[in-house]
């Protein structure tokens, strides 16, 4: 027997409200327990319903939906799927909403027409559904600001590639701003829609050492530069004249996801080769597993999110069973094997005598 995923709407809009049951009347899979209309009445609500999933509106009368987000997260830890505008500060509170635990959003589209994506909709409740919250989001809220780990001896001359997906915003923002600020430059592709990818670079630019920003069509890759694909759109790396350069392109092919993380990872392996290290985190599907495949086959150095840190374990998994992932590592651990990778023979070997030693 299937189990029904019990659903609580959090909006004051009644029309929103009325259109999200609208849709989710579509899919036997998925049963509207309960509606509110402003944090107080959902509190009581969720006591009550027990649901399996919260939509909850970014801006709300009484108490916004960052805020009540993070009393959830502190006292009762669940799925959340945000239902965002696509405003400069409706992706600001998105990106915030993510970090803290939030699985996902689905952005409104202009119009209000929230039909325009329901079938978006419906997947993100559902993957919402089976997703592990952890507590990386409730430490966050009263955590100390992360700090850099300390750079080996000397950087090899490599290039970093990440993809990831669902729980990726939330898995960047903590390794990211470990990352020294002479690392190898670091190519990400994220899922995420065209205009919160900038604002997602600079959230993450503010909190971290290392330089962070939204690849434009053309960047020369630089060591201590972070490059995020823009929403909604492919980037890929080629070498120009023995300089690696980002290519940010826009179409419409066959991909699922723009930024594709296939299409940028199998960049890196046929312009890189041996001189790169590929990290896929966090996320639904199997994006990635093809094109870390070809990494590793060329020489790359590959890692994978374990699934006891992921928020949901369906791309590391996909690329582990397809034999890309060369090494497991958990999210904490994650930002010093990426420093681990790339560090210069010599300085491995240091580090390995002074472990020994018993210096490390």
């Amino acid at each position: 027997m299937i189990k029904i995923i019990k659903l609580l709407i959090i909006d004051d809009s009644l029309l929103v409200r009325a259109m999200i049951k609208a849709i989710v009347a579509r899919d036997p899979a998925i049963e509207v327990v309960g509606e509110a209309e402003n944090p107080y009445e959902a509190r009581e609500k969720i006591k009550e319903l027990n649901p399996d999933v919260v939509t909850l509106d970014v801006e709300m009368p009484k108490m916004d939906g960052l805020s009540f987000l993070e009393k959830i997260m502190s006292l009762r830890p669940m799925p959340v799927v945000m239902v965002s505008t696509l405003t400069q500060k409706g992706a600001d509170v998105t990106i915030r909403a993510l970090e803290l635990g939030a699985v996902d959003y689905v952005a409104k589209p202009q119009g209000g027409d929230l039909n325009v994506i329901g079938r978006e909709l419906l997947l993100k409740i559902k993957i919402a559904s089976s997703a592990r919250v952890n507590q990386m989001g409730r430490n966050r809220l009263v955590g100390p600001p992360i700090t850099p780990l300390a750079s080996p001896e000397l950087f090899s001359k490599k290039i970093i590639a990440i993809g990831s997906s669902t729980g990726g915003v939330e898995s960047l923002s903590d390794i990211i701003p470990q990352l020294p600020t002479d690392c190898p430059p670091i190519v990400i592709a994220q899922h995420i829609s065209g205009g919160f990818s900038q604002r997602f670079a600079v959230r993450v630019n503010r909190n971290s050492a290392i330089n962070v920003k939204e690849a434009e069509d053309g960047d020369h890759l630089v060591a201590g530069m972070v490059y995020i694909a823009p929403g909604g759109k492919h980037m890929t790396i080629k070498k120009t004249a023995g300089r690696l350069i980002c290519q940010v392109i826009k179409d419409m092919d066959v991909d699922i996801f723009r930024p594709s993380v296939d299409r940028l990872f199998c960049s890196v392996a046929e312009v890189a080769g041996p001189d790169a290290v590929g990290v896929i985190l966090t996320g639904m599907g199997k994006d990635g597993a093809l094109g870390l495949l070809k990494m590793r086959k060329n020489g790359a150095v590959t890692l994978g999110q374990d699934e006891a840190s992921c928020i949901v374990y369906g791309m590391p998994k996909a690329a582990m069973m397809a034999g890309a992932v060369a090494r497991q590592v958990s999210l904490p651990r994650m930002a010093q094997e990426i420093i681990s990778a790339c560090a210069a023979p010599s300085s491995r070997q240091n580090a390995g005598s002074m472990q020994k030693a018993g210096i490390l």
